[in-house]
């Protein structure tokens, strides 16, 4: 299973969590693990997702991901279990 974290981090509006579900799914993206949190009206959500079987290669779900978090007002960053696990161990 090849594991990847997505972030997504900006100003509360409906439907940001349906427009990014809809994206994974459309992509054959498999949520494992979703947790958000709205604090003074900013939307945080962080996702464990599984790209194994995704319809398209690595670096062009980053792109459309962040593509669509231009869209709808919001920051989408998206990478690979490892590199975050790397990037944030103490």
């Amino acid at each position: 299973m090849t594991k990847a974290i997505i972030t997504v981090v900006g100003k509360d509006t409906v439907g940001i969590i349906a427009k990014v579900c809809t994206y994974l799914a459309g992509n054959s993206i498999n949520i494992l693990d979703i947790s958000q949190t709205i604090l003074q009206g900013y939307f945080n959500m962080m996702m464990i997702v599984d790209v194994t079987n995704a319809d398209k290669d690595f670096g062009a779900t980053v792109t459309e991901l962040e593509e669509l978090g231009d869209e709808i007002g919001v920051r989408i960053r998206c990478q690979k279990e490892e590199i975050f696990t790397k990037m944030h161990r103490i």
